[in-house]
C-alpha cells in the first residue's frame, strides 16, 4: 500500500509540474509571436499595442515617409586594379537604376595613359556595375521627390561636365564625392581606394539614410 501511495502521489506531482510547464510555454509563444508582429511592422510598440497591427497600407506609408521614395546608393565593386566607384540612383518602388561613374573612354591601354596624362572619359555603366558579384561597398541614402529632381539634374550635368579621367585628380572616387558634397554629406579624403572611400563616407554620416537638401 505504501508504495502505490508513493506512486500515486509522484504521478500527481508528475501532473502539476507538466501543467505548469504548459502555462509557462504558452504565453511564451504568444510573446514571441507579438514580438514577431511588431517587428514586422517596424515600429516601437508594447505587446498589446502589437495585437492591434495598423493595416498594411498605413505600415508602408510610413516606410516611405522615413525613407522616401527616391535613393542614391554609392556603390564600389572589384576591377583589374584599384576597383571603381560609382552611384545607383532611382526609384525605390522601381527595378530599374540610373548609373553613375567616372571611368577611362577605351581599353587597357585608355588606362594606363591615364596615370600619366588625362584621357577621355565615360560616365555612365561601365562593366560590372551591376553585377552584385563584384559589389564590395555600398552606402545608400533615400530622398523626397523635390531633393531627388535636383540631385538627379546634378548628376546629368556632372556627367556632361567631366570629359577626360585621370587616375590622380579626376578620378571615381572624385566624381562621386561630388555628388555626396551636394547632397550635403560629408566626404572622406578622396584619393583612396573605392572600397574604403564609400565605407569611410558611410562611416562619417553615422549610416545616416534620410537626406534633405537645403533650401535654394
Amino acid at each position: 500500500m505504501t508504495n502505490n501511495a508513493g506512486r500515486s502521489g509522484s504521478c500527481i506531482l508528475a501532473g502539476f509540474a507538466l501543467a505548469a510547464m504548459l502555462s509557462c510555454t504558452t504565453p511564451s509563444a504568444s510573446a514571441h509571436e507579438a514580438d514577431r508582429r511588431v517587428a514586422d511592422a517596424n515600429a516601437l510598440a508594447t505587446t498589446d499595442a502589437a495585437a492591434r497591427p495598423q493595416p498594411p497600407s498605413t505600415r508602408r506609408s510610413v516606410a516611405r515617409a522615413e525613407k522616401g521614395p527616391y535613393y542614391v546608393d554609392f556603390r564600389a565593386r572589384t576591377a583589374a586594379s584599384w576597383g571603381h566607384a560609382f552611384v545607383w540612383y532611382g526609384k525605390t518602388s522601381e527595378k530599374a537604376v540610373e548609373v553613375a561613374g567616372l571611368t577611362p573612354a577605351g581599353d587597357t591601354l585608355a588606362y594606363v595613359l591615364g596615370h600619366i596624362t588625362f584621357v577621355p572619359s565615360e560616365t555612365g555603366a561601365s562593366y560590372g556595375d551591376l553585377d552584385p558579384e563584384y559589389l564590395t561597398a555600398s552606402y545608400r541614402v533615400y530622398l523626397n521627390e523635390a531633393d531627388a529632381k535636383r540631385v538627379f539634374a546634378y548628376i546629368k550635368e556632372l556627367q556632361a561636365s567631366s570629359p577626360v579621367w585621370n587616375a590622380e585628380t579626376v578620378n571615381c572616387t572624385g566624381f562621386i564625392g561630388d555628388i555626396a558634397e551636394f547632397m550635403g554629406l560629408k566626404v572622406p579624403h578622396r584619393w583612396q581606394r573605392p572600397e574604403n572611400f564609400v565605407n569611410s563616407l558611410k562611416e562619417i554620416n553615422g549610416g545616416r539614410q534620410m537626406v534633405r537638401l537645403s533650401a535654394k
